[in-house]
């Protein structure tokens, strides 16, 4: 018989003995000078028909499937729930079968039984639990001495599970809290110190071994006042995840991390309408172009979470393509995740291979080229994999009338100086055109962010590197700034866009306050456990990591920006999007410059491409609406022919329209 089953067995005699020892005592205690002969009798000749019955209701209602050790609350009212049936079918048997003639049960010992039973049930539950968990060790603490800031739902489990498991080598000396009801309180038998304000005081007089931030929702700035207590008293500081983090909802110890340069960055926890999202997603097939990369890879976890139907992964970069196929299936157990190996420029292939064959009703469109340094220096292919693909790929969802398209934008397509922001800029163009057709029933959308933290390429990795190998850690400038967020907010916020909808509208992601790239440098190299040295510092301990000015890489903005001076800027119903306004581009123009720009990278001309494209960004024709009275009203058919809705607006050298 394995663990569990003697448990389990063991369990359910004492549940019987506790049966029949209630059944005993309501008989006892319901006659003052001793029990009559025949009430006597209908005990004996009743209680083994009552333990069989109430085991039995006790079974069906899963007694046996619960460690007492862990018992909840939750768990004491299906208990009570439990009792109150197998009382109540005991009770009726007993008095409907009648054993001893003339003699029926009395209602006082009925209801005596249900309260004994209850109390006895709950009690030895409870009585198991206070056993297991009871302090241990005496005055002499056990392993590393913890303080724990957060006393809420978290921070209780974090500690019940340091006092019920020894191997942990953890031992919980106090919480830290900003509630000033809970102030000296205890938890889990841990009282409450003090509040965060307290903190460096609080950790000069109890001198923990480490601090433990338990607050999965907790500001960047709360996080920053614990650490930089943590840094001043040279005290470890760990973390339970953000929430974007907890996917579960379930706390526990393995979780538990070094705090991380996102943590600190005094950002907000965003939330997002998971009934909204779930709406337009559940039961769709969906697809999502560059399924492997860093945003691309994180749509398709959150989407999944989401129950589609299908989820169609388009990447032409195998790895990629097979590492998040293997993370859905094997590890988060969606089946339903379809990986396609396909190059997106490809719309022969794109069509063929998705689009006919699954017919997606949504799609995600990630993929795109985004290092600007390298596009930089490859004009070409930054045209190919970005506009001409945009162009692809929205045209098909246009032909295959998907109900959604949103493409990911970045905030280098607002005044872009660089060929990669260019080539962004003409994307959100591309999906406006679209999304301004009358004849197209899909809504277009686009959305624009900044930064996204730990994306392949970001500055973080590269920072981690060179703080791991002792520097130098490579600075642009100081005054550099940009917009940061974490790839689950960005993908959450994009995935709500989506819900929001809108046609050929461009939507912007609060992206909260720009970050200088030197603090972030500074913080990382802080929460390594190590001290900064800037060029101008005298100073040099082995605990330094040098920090080197490199200077601005060509094209690149001291301060990027979220939107331009000729775009303005609404509210949406999530507080964390807004809506730009701005002129659409004319379409036929569009679809002439566009026809023109791919010609030219088909026949390799760098020079003419990079020029070409800086001339379209520079010069856009925006579509021209005529005064009120001047003339009259185009109709349908001529509107459609002048502004390119009748056609596809613009069809590729050598290739039809989709």
């Amino acid at each position: 018989m394995s663990g569990f089953g003697r448990f389990r067995l063991l369990q359910l005699v004492i549940d019987a003995g506790i049966v029949a020892l209630a059944w005993f005592l309501a008989f006892e205690l319901r006659f003052d000078h001793g029990l009559p002969v025949y009430y006597d009798t209908l005990l004996r000749r009743t209680i083994l028909l009552v333990v069989a019955i109430k085991v039995a209701v006790f079974l069906l209602f899963g007694f046996h499937r619960r460690w007492w050790r862990y018992v909840s609350v939750h768990d004491m009212w299906s208990a009570a729930r439990g009792v109150i049936a197998a009382s109540l079918v005991a009770d009726v048997t007993v008095y409907f079968v009648s054993p001893v003639h003339n003699v029926r049960l009395p209602r006082s010992i009925a209801v005596m039984d249900l309260l004994i039973t209850l109390a006895l049930i709950a009690g030895a539950r409870l009585l198991v639990r206070t056993v297991i968990e009871r302090p241990r060790g005496g005055v002499v603490a056990r392993g590393r001495e913890v303080i724990v800031v957060g006393a809420g739902d978290a921070g209780r489990t974090v500690v019940g599970e340091m006092q019920r498991s020894r191997m942990l080598r953890y031992t919980p000396i106090g919480f830290v809290d900003d509630d000033p009801a809970k102030r000296n309180i205890r938890i889990n038998g841990v009282r409450v110190l003090g509040t965060t304000e307290e903190l460096p005081r609080i950790v000069r007089e109890f001198a923990p071994d480490e601090l433990l931030i338990a607050i999965p929702s907790a500001s960047g700035d709360t996080r920053r006042r614990v650490v930089e207590a943590a840094q001043a008293a040279r005290v470890p500081v760990k973390t339970l995840p953000g929430l974007y983090e907890l996917i579960t909802g379930d706390v526990q110890l393995a979780q538990i991390r070094p705090v991380q340069v996102e943590d600190v960055l005094g950002r907000e926890q965003v939330e997002v309408d998971m009934r909204q999202i779930g709406s337009y997603l559940a039961g769709h097939t969906v697809l999502v172009t560059g399924a492997g990369g860093s945003i691309g890879s994180e749509l398709c976890r959150q989407i999944a979470r989401m129950e589609p139907a299908r989820l169609i992964l388009v990447d032409n970069a195998e790895t990629a393509l097979f590492e998040i196929e293997r993370e859905l299936v094997s590890e988060r157990e969606f089946t339903a995740a379809i990986p396609k190996l396909v190059d997106v420029k490809n719309q022969k292939a794109l069509r063929r291979e998705v689009f006919e064959k699954y017919k997606p009703t949504i799609v995600f469109h990630a993929a795109a080229y985004k290092h600007v340094p390298l596009m930089e220096t490859h004009p070409l292919e930054s045209v190919r994999n970005n506009v001409v693909a945009t162009r692809v790929v929205a045209e098909l969802a246009a032909a295959a009338e998907v109900e959604r398209f949103v493409l990911i934008s970045t905030d280098k397509a607002v005044n872009p100086k660089t060929v990669m922001g260019q080539s962004k800029a003409l994307c959100e163009w591309i999906v406006e055109s679209f999304g301004h057709r009358r004849d197209v029933k899909t809504r277009f959308v686009a959305v624009r962010f900044g930064n996204v933290l730990n994306s392949s390429g970001s500055v973080i990795p590269t920072f981690r590197k060179q703080i791991e190998k002792g520097g130098p850690v490579t600075v642009t400038t100081p005054e550099m700034t940009r917009y940061f967020m974490t790839i689950p907010e960005a993908v959450s916020l994009v995935v709500q866009a989506g819900a929001i909808g809108g046609r050929g509208q461009i939507f912007v992601l609060d992206m909260g306050e720009p970050v200088r790239i030197l603090d972030l440098a500074c913080n990382m190299i802080r929460l390594s456990g190590k001290e900064p040295r800037l060029p101008a510092d005298d100073r040099t301990t082995p605990n330094d990591v040098a920090v080197k000015f490199v200077g601005a890489r060509p094209g690149e903005k001291l301060h990027e920006e979220l939107w331009s001076e000729t775009e303005a800027v609404g509210a949406t119903e999530h507080p964390k999007i807004m809506r730009l306004s701005r002129p659409p581009v004319d379409a036929a123009w569009l679809a002439e410059q566009l026809q023109e720009l791919e010609r030219l990278a088909d026949d390799g001309d760098t020079l003419e491409v990079v020029a070409k494209l800086g001339s379209i960004v520079r010069g856009p024709k925006w579509e021209t609406v005529p005064a009120a009275g001047t003339e009259s009203a185009p109709s349908r058919e001529e509107a459609d022919r002048s502004s390119g809705y009748g056609e596809p607006p613009w069809t590729p050298t050598g290739s039809s329209p989709a």
